[in-house]
């Protein structure tokens, strides 16, 4: 059975994620072929769409590597979100369904169950479900994919601390939830726009990060 080849990206994708592939590592055809037992046609169609999403770069005489982020770049990604996340839940406002509040509803009382009690692991399981179905509820497939890109890459180039009062986090996604089932745009916007502000403070980076790309910041401007 041919293993289709958004199977073989998402897999290389979750071992860059994971650290499994280090930054500047190289990946050649033939070992990730080996690794996940396909042939070397989809492996090229993975890299193709993995460089595409800036996991992936190809060097002259290298082949295809994992990226090597600058500082900027990381930084950049989180601006991005923090001006994408409160848009898409501004279109949630107007075009979620009833299926997509029960679900954001639900995660809502399990991470403040989970808040309470303590269960830092199952609450960031928790927060990224919610994050993904706010999303999906913007009713913008153009959008949710961009958000869904930025989460991984968010989940590879950062750390994250858990927040010091995840009951008040939790919170937060209720009010949120509670504008976006009122249909009002603005207050979800505001809200999520103040949540994801507070949260990029626990942004801590973990991966290498270019050192060419650093001297080069560090020049005359």
């Amino acid at each position: 059975m041919r293993i289709p080849a958004h199977a073989v990206c998402t897999a290389i994708r979750e071992d860059i994620v994971s650290g499994v592939f280090e930054p500047g590592s190289r990946l050649t055809e033939e070992l990730l072929a080996r690794r996940y037992g396909v042939s070397r046609v989809p492996v090229r169609e993975a890299l193709r769409t993995l460089e595409s999403e800036g996991f992936v770069t190809t060097r002259r005489h290298a082949g295809a590597c994992v990226a090597e982020p600058t500082e900027q770049e990381a930084a950049d990604l989180l601006e991005l979100r923090l001006l994408l996340e409160p848009l898409a839940a501004a279109r949630a406002a107007r075009r979620r369904t009833e299926g997509h509040l029960r679900v954001l509803r639900g995660l809502v009382r399990l991470g403040q169950e989970r808040a309470r009690r303590g269960q830092g692991e199952d609450l960031r399981s928790l927060g990224g479900w919610f994050h993904e179905t706010l999303a999906q509820a913007s009713g913008s497939p153009g959008l949710i994919a961009l958000l869904t890109q930025m989460r991984h890459k968010v989940a590879w180039m950062y750390a994250v601390e858990a927040p010091a009062r995840p009951v008040d986090s939790w919170a937060e996604h209720g009010a949120i939830v509670d504008a976006v089932a009122r249909g009002d745009a603005e207050r979800a916007r505001a809200l999520t726009a103040m949540h994801a502000d507070r949260a990029a403070g626990a942004h801590r980076l973990r991966v290498r990060i270019s050192q060419h790309a650093v001297n080069t910041a560090s020049g005359p401007h």
